[in-house]
């Protein structure tokens, strides 16, 4: 189906309901289907190295519906039904792919993210009373089989761990050294310890028990998690389905090849790029376990594109920021659209890029409490960069602000709080906890996202804030709160304010602002040095600390936000500028109700437009001239 404008949305939304579609009900019958369509063609391949000859598994769509199949009987005999969880603490393999589509089809499938600490896993496997837990064997140069099992002591539910060797992966000699230089395996915990693999082989290639009959809740994936407890969202078999429908029938057909180096554990690669290949019959390539993260990605990046054809590059801004401080050295005229999620993306990377390569990237927008996917910039359309594009078919998207306590929606280019009503949206259910899904919906049917935005007179989506204050570092949720209570611990401290400050590479990165108690002499140096010490996770420790005389603050003394967010664009682009040596300095910082804060700049000297746009570009939030 043709999707360039918002046009085409309504027009197949008049087609008929999403009811009426011709759709698979389970996951099981979307993976089947896609088998009988496609039994020979290539599904998914995953490399644990990066090199663009080392050793990779490519599963055809048989051989991937047959051990999925395996995998789903061996968790039922383990005791699974349709209500109880398994939990998939793993980096990127094939068998994170079977762990998923076999969980969720035995019973319920609980991705998460390892490198939480610990404590932060035990307290997922708790809320989600997880029976059985999928990780890593002890392997080198990673501590994953080590914090489950720490996580798994703190978790009385857990009756089994199913443990996956990565060695397998490996070719001699890496592969006969492994087991020379391999971490003691934990055992230190009450669960039985089996091997995935061999015991998966014993079970049957065909699904020996009855499919699902209904629309039921299927995945549990957690939100943030660098403070307390991460919220579980409830994902059923429709919002799934729906996920793969709207890119086996929008974006992917059974000869694209896609590269996800994301993590499964995160709804952007399972849902949006997995069950879209499902649903279409495509291919899926899965760099290295960490994905981006993995040695030598980035080098080998465009030599892996011509490796496997890719056609669809998944990605986001920092992998972007990575990619073009490489050179395109190898043949990727076979790349047609370069997807951009979870974080804004900036104007000189999106032009940088396009330069380099010839191909656009397309930017969206979802969260895992909708089960993912809202909008797009249209494939075969006008992109608008910074924007997220025309809502999908069936999404219903709009925007409300509160008069008198009463929402109330918002006219055409008015910024308001994004709210959401699709077949990915479930009213009242959205968390597992009940309590966390009170207030969260706008007339029992638009899911209340948090995020600030418009839609302006096409119809495109613009995130201009975030309503509930989270730091997106590379598109990862960083709690402020953490940061600041940490920092309130300290005892010459009394207000603190962590937010993002502006950054190329990640879009925005913590900085903290504090007003100490009267008589004290504590520096930011000092302070920062404290935080390295009191904040667990290194993604939250702040970039910079600074010492104010007085922290801005609300007439019932709450720390004043919106002011410390101008100091930090202020600082951090006059510092840009002065880097490179430009005549131009940021004189203000101004809140534009269609745009957010945008930096005012005036020039100091003779300064070319475009000197001053490639620097600034390179962060997402805009500026102007100031003269």
């Amino acid at each position: 189906m043709p999707f360039a404008s918002i046009d085409d949305t309504i027009a197949i939304e008049q087609e008929m309901p999403w009811e009426g579609r011709d759709t698979p009900k389970t996951l099981y019958q979307m993976l089947t289907r896609t088998k009988d369509l496609h039994g020979d063609r290539d599904a998914v391949t995953f490399q644990l190295l990066s090199g663009p000859t080392d050793k990779a598994e490519t599963l055809s769509w048989t051989e991937l519906h047959a051990r999925t199949c395996q995998a789903a009987n061996m968790f039922r005999d383990l005791g699974i039904g349709e209500t109880d969880v398994v939990a998939c603490v793993l980096p990127n393999c094939n068998e994170t792919i079977l762990t998923i589509l076999g969980g969720a089809i035995a019973g319920i499938v609980n991705p998460i993210n390892p490198l939480l600490e610990p404590e932060q896993i035990g307290a997922i496997l708790r809320e989600t009373g997880a029976k059985v837990v999928v990780t890593l064997k002890a392997f080198p140069k990673t501590d994953v089989a080590q914090k489950t099992a720490e996580a798994v002591r703190h978790a009385p539910g857990v009756h089994t761990v199913l443990e996956i060797d990565l060695n397998r992966y490996l070719t001699p000699p890496k592969s006969l050294i492994v087991p020379l230089v391999r971490p003691k395996n934990p055992g230190n915990h009450h669960a039985d310890v089996l091997d995935f693999n061999k015991t998966m082989r014993k079970y049957p290639r065909s699904l020996s028990f009855a499919d699902a009959t209904e629309d039921r809740v299927a995945a549990y994936f957690h939100t943030g998690g660098t403070t307390g407890m991460p919220k579980v969202a409830q994902h059923r078999y429709s919002g799934i389905i729906y996920n793969g429908w709207l890119g086996g029938t929008l974006l992917y057909t059974p000869e694209d090849n896609v590269i996800c180096p994301l993590p499964l554990f995160h709804v952007f690669a399972c849902h949006v790029i997995l069950m879209a290949v499902i649903f279409s019959g495509a291919h899926v390539v899965f760099p290295t376990p960490a994905g981006y993260r993995g040695d030598g990605v980035f080098d080998n990046f465009w030599k892996l594109i011509e490796r496997w054809k890719i056609t669809f590059i998944i990605t986001v801004p920092t992998a972007i920021s990575a990619l073009m401080q490489r050179p395109v050295d190898a043949d990727v005229s076979s790349v047609k659209t370069s997807f951009s999620g979870s974080a804004p993306l900036p104007l000189e990377l999106f032009n940088r890029f396009e330069s380099a390569t010839g191909v656009s990237i397309v930017e969206g927008y979802g969260l895992t409490e909708a089960t993912c996917l809202v909008s797009c910039n249209p494939v075969d359309g006008d992109k608008k960069v910074g924007s997220v594009g025309v809502r999908f078919p069936y999404s219903d998207v709009r925007i409300f602000k509160e008069v008198n306590g009463e929402p109330v929606e918002c006219d055409t280019d008015e910024v308001g709080e994004i709210c959401v009503s699709n077949p990915g949206v479930w009213p009242d259910n959205t968390y597992t906890e009940a309590d966390k899904n009170k207030n969260l919906y706008h007339f029992d049917k638009y899911l209340r996202t948090g995020d600030l935005g418009r839609i302006d007179g096409d119809n495109y989506i613009w995130i201009t804030g975030r309503a509930k204050d989270l730091i997106i570092r590379g598109g990862h949720n960083i709690d402020p709160a953490e940061i600041e209570e940490a920092l309130l611990a300290h005892h010459d401290v009394a207000f603190a304010g962590a937010i993002g400050q502006p950054d190329a590479h990640s879009g925005e990165i913590p900085c903290a602002y504090v007003e100490l108690v009267e008589g004290a002499g504590v520096t930011g140096e000092e302070l920062l040095k404290h935080c390295k010490v009191h904040i667990h996770e290194r993604a939250a420790i702040p970039k910079h600390v600074e010492v104010l005389d007085e922290l801005p603050k609300t007439a019932v003394g709450k720390v004043f936000k919106p002011d410390l967010r101008k100091r930090a664009i202020t600082r951090i682009y006059n510092a840009a500028l002065d880097e490179a040596k430009l005549n131009a300095k940021v004189v203000e910082v101004i809140d534009d109700k269609k745009r957010g804060l945008v930096a005012r700049v005036e020039r100091t000297g003779v300064v070319h437009d475009e000197e001053v746009g490639h620097v600034l570009g390179a962060y997402t939030r805009p500026w102007e001239w100031a003269d």
